[in-house]
């Protein structure tokens, strides 16, 4: 199996994969020694489908039996068929049928229905992380989007269903427990009572003991606002991160217009003062697309404007990209050069920010909970409260505790640092 894509794509997968092993299937190492190869795609950008189709024609000559899963075959089964003929499709609507595609004599076809929300998958962890979809689809209708095509409708996932899978989590040892969902502020509004997202983590605080961190995942702006006080007091509790993943995609109201987002520029300023006022310290993070249909020099400066009056901790910064069957598609296009002079002029400005702000912890004594061991081999990444990333000298029996660092140094990425001390308490951030 191959993944690709979000944490909703990695959930998907741990359900297939519960799945087959249950029926006694065992991973194969490569996939020439596999019976049948999964790859569960994503088609958010245009680059990303490119990818996609390169991939899927490189597994056709070496899988016995391929599978398309994910959003990729949903939102684009035609292309996936001319690319691939023979393999059988299935939505991420239909990853708890994975077992009739694998086993099937000939090809099938899952794309159609609903997301089974009566069960859920105990997710293996990563190091100390592990992942949990509380809901999929989102209420929204955005001109740029392809996901909603790929994954429309809000489900929702019970909320003793989700209680129940993190505090399985926690006993196996996870120390981090993410929530994520395409919309997590969305959390409910489907479900009988309409329980938020701010019921949800607190019956989770309330339920399972222990120490460990919920990091919540992405929510769109005008959704958090409806919830936001009863929010920001669930973030209270010392075992939230204090990381706030609210997308503004632009400056201009009337580029957020053409998008159909629901929200204007001074609402979104109104919702991050709000929680700056409440956690200062707390790491906001957001997402920009640079040359949406309707984007003039004007609008775009009124972007870079927002970025250096926020000061953002984090900024995900995406070149607009043509999806099918969306509304912007339609629309008249910025030219491409036009999009990479103006992501360049606006990257610069994010990169100054980002290591500007992660350049104040120099010379501080921190603490970290160390989660996961980073890309490079000899290294390990501790987060701190805010959730900003220390990158350490691997220790092996440091994995899941807490540690005070001294910051020595810090790029726009992370902060770098040494251990000071070992298996310190945890104490909430002010």
């Amino acid at each position: 199996m191959e993944t690709y894509g979000c944490s909703l794509s990695e959930f998907d997968s741990l359900t297939m994969a519960s799945i087959l092993e249950s029926r006694g299937y065992a991973r194969a190492e490569s996939p020439e020694e596999a019976d049948v190869v999964i790859i569960n795609t994503c088609a958010v950008r245009l680059d990303t489908e490119y990818r996609m189709v390169e991939r899927i024609t490189e597994l056709r000559g070496r899988a016995k039996r391929l599978v398309v899963a994910g959003c990729l075959a949903k939102s684009r089964p035609g292309l996936v068929a001319r690319v691939a003929p023979e393999a059988s499709l299935v939505s991420p609507q239909n990853a708890t049928r994975i077992a009739e595609a694998v086993e099937s004599s000939g090809r099938v076809v899952l794309l159609q229905g609903r997301r089974d929300t009566s069960w859920m998958p105990v997710p293996p962890l990563r190091d100390r992380i592990a992942t949990i979809m509380i809901e999929e689809g989102c209420l929204n209708d955005c001109s740029f989007c392809i996901s909603k095509h790929a994954r429309r409708e809000l489900r929702s996932y019970p909320p003793r269903l989700i209680v129940e899978t993190v505090a399985r989590l926690v006993e196996k040892g996870a120390r981090e427990v993410r929530l994520t969902g395409l919309d997590t502020a969305a959390y409910g509004r489907d479900l009988p009572g309409r329980p938020t997202l701010a019921d949800l983590v607190s019956m989770i605080l309330d339920k399972v003991e222990g120490d460990y961190r919920i990091r919540i995942g992405m929510m769109t702006p005008e959704l958090v606002l409806d919830i936001l006080g009863d929010l920001l007091d669930v973030y209270r509790d010392e075992r939230v991160f204090k990381f706030f993943h609210i997308p503004v995609q632009s400056g201009d109201d009337g580029i957020l217009k053409i998008m159909n987002r629901k929200y204007t520029v001074s609402e979104f300023k109104e919702l991050h003062s709000k929680v700056k006022a409440r956690f200062p310290d707390s790491m906001f993070a957001t997402d920009i697309i640079v040359g949406h249909p309707g984007e003039g020099e004007e609008e775009f400066m009124a972007t870079v404007r927002l970025v250096e009056e926020l000061q953002f901790e984090r900024v995900h910064l995406a070149q607009y990209s043509i999806r099918p069957h969306t509304k912007a598609a339609a629309m008249k296009q910025v030219p491409d050069p036009v999009k990479k002079e103006r992501s360049r002029r606006l990257m610069r400005i994010i990169e100054e920010i980002g290591e500007r702000i992660h350049r104040r912890y120099i010379g501080m004594k921190v603490r970290a909970l160390v989660t996961e061991r980073s890309f490079r081999s000899w290294s390990m990444t501790a987060r701190l409260d805010n959730y900003f990333p220390v990158v350490l000298p691997l220790r092996e029996e440091l994995m899941g505790e807490w540690v005070d660092v001294i910051v020595e140094d810090a790029s726009f990425f992370d902060l770098r640092g040494r251990i000071v001390g070992e298996r310190v308490e945890a104490v909430e951030l002010v």
